[in-house]
């Protein structure tokens, strides 16, 4: 699996959308990989529908989508028409499936799950999702088992906090949401807060005496 801060690898792949090569298609934004264990899967199934219906909220932020599953793009077709039925989303699919039925792309990414086999044996794809910036580089990793489904809410928010951290000196705090306040980098100098927050710095005491709990409104 590639490491945070590398540039993720380039390939070549087929998908719904035709032949991509992915630094090309990435084309300088934000974007987000997330394999599936196999198409015509229950948990996949709702997993790519509700994906369907937020593509608006990653288009807001700049952000484009592509999904993996290990099998064909004439099996992906089809398993589309299932899926906008269940997830009641008619119209043209709105962002491609890449094809990976020799599980190449599983392999070479790390996104094999061990403990779920399909019915030739062979490990599962686990449901990984890859977040890279612009410069290509991964921002972001998370690794599900094939039987839990993801909370693609919490990677909006995920996305919200990379985008935000990536061009102004602040951190997020545990369950922080677009909108609420930020904690100022302890790398930032206390003299230098002023500048850079105008709104203000909170310094939160605490028994140490030491002043790093800082807070500050979410930059514009």
């Amino acid at each position: 699996m590639p490491n945070l801060g590398d540039e993720f690898p380039d390939f070549a792949a087929e998908t719904t959308n035709g032949p991509i090569k992915f630094h090309e298609w990435l084309g300088g934004k934000w974007a987000i990989l997330f394999s599936h264990p196999a198409d015509y899967t229950p948990v996949c199934t709702t997993e790519l529908g509700v994906v369907a219906k937020l593509v608006p909220e990653f288009e807001k932020r700049g952000v484009k989508v592509i999904a993996l599953s290990c099998d064909s793009v004439e099996d992906h077709h089809g398993w589309v028409k299932d899926i906008q039925n269940y997830s009641d989303n008619s119209g043209s699919w709105p962002y491609p499936i890449i094809s990976d039925p020799k599980r190449d792309l599983a392999v070479k990414f790390g996104m094999l799950d061990p403990a779920e086999k399909d019915a030739k044996g062979l490990p599962l794809t686990a449901r990984v999702v890859f977040i890279i910036g612009p410069d290509r580089k991964l921002k972001l990793s998370i690794l599900y088992p094939a039987t839990t489904g993801r909370n693609f809410d919490e990677i909006l928010r995920v996305v919200d906090s990379l985008k935000l951290t990536a061009e102004k000196k602040v951190a997020t705090p545990a369950n922080w949401k677009h909108g609420e306040r930020c904690m100022v980098l302890p790398s930032v100098k206390q003299e230098d807060t002023g500048k850079l927050f105008p709104k203000g710095v909170e310094v939160v005491s605490v028994p140490s005496g030491k002043q790093y709990m800082r807070f500050t409104p979410q930059p514009e």
